[in-house]
């Protein structure tokens, strides 16, 4: 029988601060080295216990979303045996690098773990290599192909700037224009941060292999990376993940503010959008 009660859920905009290629498994899998935050900003739902599967999806970024078993909160729902009628409030744009689609499975799998009284499944990777991550939700360094986790315990909440030319990366053709897939990880040790600036001379030190293939297949990457680093206040700005989403970090929000109405000012088009990650 189905339920009338809803449970409400959160799926944050992942960031990788950092994302080393590291090496590559036989089965192709890539090896990775990546310091993770998350946005306090994402997507809506609403989860309830059904007869059969449901998927409506609403929001600013709904347009082409799917709503059949290619959709990875649907498909969430079913790896646990469970039917899910599922609303999708949509606020971050697809193949945008920052882990939309695995936050949404993260968020029903907590949402029906809270409903049914399941335990979360210890292989979520199985349903993506970030759906792991996405279900620590807090500030965490992953390893291997997902599934070694770390917390950070040591960084501060960090003001930054989310943007989005407008362009959808599929990963594995980011992947695909990866020269070396053997490169060296972050130091095994963090250092401690103080502050977000400190923290983002650290960044500095360390790198987003993917950011150059992405930035071959899109040109807009590099067209958004350069627009924020001329934004006042910005100490760095890199791509997140397989992009195209890019980001920069500030001391202040009022300064990751001010840098966003200078962006949509001068493109209109793109996503853009302030954030504190943590």
């Amino acid at each position: 029988m189905a339920t009338e009660r809803v449970a409400e859920a959160f799926a944050p905009a992942k960031i990788n601060l950092t994302l080393h290629v590291t090496g590559r498994r036989a089965d192709g899998y890539h090896l990775l080295d990546s310091l993770v935050m998350f946005a306090d900003l994402g997507d809506r739902l609403g989860v309830a216990l059904a007869d059969t599967p449901a998927l409506t999806v609403t929001g600013p970024m709904a347009a082409g979303v799917p709503v059949d078993g290619r959709n990875l909160a649907l498909r969430a729902a079913a790896y646990i045996g469970v039917n899910a009628a599922i609303t999708l409030e949509k606020h971050l744009p697809a193949a945008a690098g920052i882990g939309g689609g695995s936050s949404d499975a993260a968020a029903v799998l907590r949402a029906l773990a809270g409903l049914t009284g399941q335990p979360l499944p210890d292989d979520t990777e199985r349903l993506g290599a970030d759906v792991p991550i996405c279900l620590y939700g807090r500030a965490v360094r992953m390893r291997g192909v997902g599934e070694r986790l770390s917390p950070c315990d040591n960084a501060p909440a960090l003001p930054a700037l989310l943007v989005n030319p407008g362009v959808e990366l599929p990963t594995a053709r980011v992947f695909a224009g990866l020269e070396c897939h053997d490169n060296p990880p972050m130091p095994d040790a963090l250092p401690r941060f103080h502050s977000p600036r400190a923290m983002a001379r650290w960044l500095m030190t360390m790198r987003n292999d993917l950011e150059a293939p992405a930035r071959a297949l899109a040109p807009r990457v590099g067209t958004a990376l350069d627009a924020l680093r001329h934004t006042a206040g910005a100490h760095m700005a890199r791509m997140s993940g397989s992009g195209a989403t890019v980001f920069a970090l500030y001391d202040t929000g009022a300064e990751a503010t001010a840098a966003a109405e200078v962006i949509r000012a001068a493109h209109p088009g793109w996503w853009v959008q302030p954030v504190t990650l943590g």
